[in-house]
């Protein structure tokens, strides 16, 4: 798929030799580049929300950059090329929330040969029952922000607008805002929560599909089990956690762009949802890879109890760096769990997938 696409821009580009650079194009000596990095594919695409979480891997004695062409600069991004234990990888920033992490996402998969797509960073916690520092890998990813606002006077059994069309439904569930009033009556009634509508590559084009929860690959998530009994630091300077922290394999995450420093809505999202991480960006990282079918997987380490109440007072400004740390030491433990060869990687993603359906796959090279 990468090679198809590089080459139908490079005809785009080459007709008539008129096209120079016009805005959103590719410049040809972009695209040159892009073809040369492409030829030494294909790579892992890893996903960083910000700065504070990419310059802990850029800086780990695990990451070695490549001596040919560090870095394509390019849709105000840095795409940076290297070895990441002996993996070859493209690493690039997305910056805050759903938008900036989809956008980026879907850059890097239409433009590099991948062969699975990795994020990770911190998160904040929604379940009581882990500490600050613990790093959690969710087995599914959904975006909670996307809602129908239903009409003021209108009951749970009430349709909602454009729901008989199948564009929104009442089956994912609802906020029920009067819940949470001090008495008075509440006119904001209640939001239902909706699933994404999603485009697969391997469908037909403009054929819509729903999905509220996005499954993480299983074969990467089998290989994560490994991880959990992993030692990881417990203290900054002289602050300690109540205990070391730990890998664990939670059942849900949730990402929407908004920062959620509210114990109501934590509670909330942890009761109706089984969430446990809670943040900005992975859901739409996962939403772009199930679509564009790359397998994937997402790393959270937990910088604080969202909405506070945590035994630590001020734990995030305390304990974000640490919990950044964290997340890249099992994404760089992950990775050292990958075969280097990515033939042995397709015959086990096929073996798992007979084992637990009883299908075959094509191990071929999709390019």
């Amino acid at each position: 798929m990468g090679f198809f696409l590089i080459g139908f821009l490079v005809v785009i580009l080459s007709v008539g030799n008129v096209i120079e650079e016009a805005n959103g194009e590719i410049p040809r000596t972009i695209l040159g580049k892009i073809e040369k990095m492409n030829r030494k594919g294909p790579y892992l695409g890893i996903v960083a929300p910000n700065n504070y979480e990419l310059n802990p891997l850029l800086g780990s004695p695990s990451y070695v950059p490549s001596s040919s062409l560090p870095f394509i600069d390019f849709a105000g991004r840095k795409f940076r090329f290297g070895k990441l234990a002996g993996q070859p990888v493209v690493t690039v920033m997305s910056g805050l929330g759903m938008v900036n992490a989809g956008v980026t996402t879907q850059l890097l998969v239409s433009l590099f040969r991948l062969k699975g797509v990795l994020h990770y960073g911190i998160a904040g916690n929604a379940d009581v029952n882990l500490e600050i520092g613990d790093v959690t890998i969710p087995q599914y990813w959904a975006h909670s922000g996307l809602w129908n606002w239903q009409r003021y006077g209108d009951g749970i059994d009430k349709e909602l607008a454009l729901e008989s069309g199948g564009d929104y439904t009442r089956k994912v569930g609802y906020l029920q805002f009067s819940k949470y009033s001090n008495g008075t009556d509440n006119l904001l009634n209640r939001i239902w929560y909706q699933p994404e509508e999603i485009f697969l590559v391997t469908g037909t084009p403009e054929e819509r599909q729903q999905v509220f929860w996005i499954p993480v690959d299983k074969y990467y998530l089998n290989l994560a089990r490994k991880l959990e009994d992993t030692k990881l630091p417990q203290c900054v300077n002289t602050t300690c956690l109540p205990r070391p922290p730990k890998v664990t394999i939670v059942d849900r995450g949730m990402s929407a762009s908004v920062f959620v420093d509210n114990a109501a809505y934590r509670t909330f999202l942890n009761s109706k949802f089984n969430a446990t991480a809670i943040e900005m960006e992975s859901a739409a990282v996962a939403l772009i890879s199930h679509q564009q079918n790359l397998p994937f997987i997402v790393i959270r380490a937990l910088s604080d109890l969202a909405g506070g109440g945590s035994d630590v007072s001020n734990e995030a400004n305390i304990f974000s760096s640490l919990a950044a740390e964290n997340s890249v030491d099992i994404l760089v433990k992950f990775v050292a769990l990958l075969p280097l060869h990515e033939s042995k990687i397709l015959n086990d993603m096929c073996g798992l997938r007979l084992k637990e359906s009883g299908r075959s796959c094509n191990t071929g090279k999709n390019e």
